[in-house]
């Protein structure tokens, strides 16, 4: 068998290296396209959602990210239907980001799937991962909430401003804090 280059490495979520000219080349693409989208005339709604279905994954209809909007790659990311991202999101893609729909992103949260060995020397090395986080339907992050690699947070589920979520929620919760924990359910 082939030995795997390192995008598809990163892919498969498995320790890779950043340094690879394909990774390169895929980072610059999504810099190129979100500098784009983050100087472009803010009233040019449909200019603005043709190049964020070129940047990411999938961008579903009636949503709206508003810039400045960064990101890793922009293909390890998909947008549900009907879902708003206010000012300074950013979502380090390097494994895959699932946003579902009606999903409410209040300013500067950070969607961070990226991990560094605990290991000194491949972490000197410059190797790393990646987890995947996943964010159910009709969820509400508070402003700046921090989402950490490998989290799910689970559908109708609302995250007080600030939070730094740990590990996954479950649907239908309010959770709140650094750790984030959850204080009490969502009514119906």
């Amino acid at each position: 068998m082939a030995e795997l280059t390192m995008r598809e490495r990163m892919l498969a979520g498995e320790l890779y290296l950043a340094d690879d000219p394909e990774l390169a080349r895929d980072g610059v693409r999504a810099a190129a396209l979100s500098h784009r989208l983050n100087t472009m005339d803010p009233t040019d709604g449909a200019a603005r959602r043709e190049l964020l279905t070129e940047l990411l994954g999938g961008f579903g209809t009636g949503s709206e990210i508003r810039p400045p909007f960064h990101c890793d790659y922009g293909y390890q990311t998909t947008i549900g239907a009907r879902t708003f991202a206010n000012y300074g999101l950013v979502c380090l893609d390097v494994a895959t980001v699932t946003i579902g729909d009606d999903v409410q992103i209040g300013p500067n949260v950070q969607l961070l799937t990226p991990t560094h060995p605990i290991a000194a020397g491949p972490r000197r090395d410059k190797w790393e991962a990646a987890l995947p986080i996943t964010i159910g339907d009709n969820v509400w992050l508070g402003g700046g909430v921090i989402v950490l690699p490998g989290v799910t947070i689970g559908d109708n589920t609302v995250v007080g401003a600030g939070a730094v979520v740990t590990r996954d929620l479950p649907p239908n919760v309010v959770a709140v804090g650094n750790p984030a924990r959850v204080i009490r359910q969502v009514e119906p």
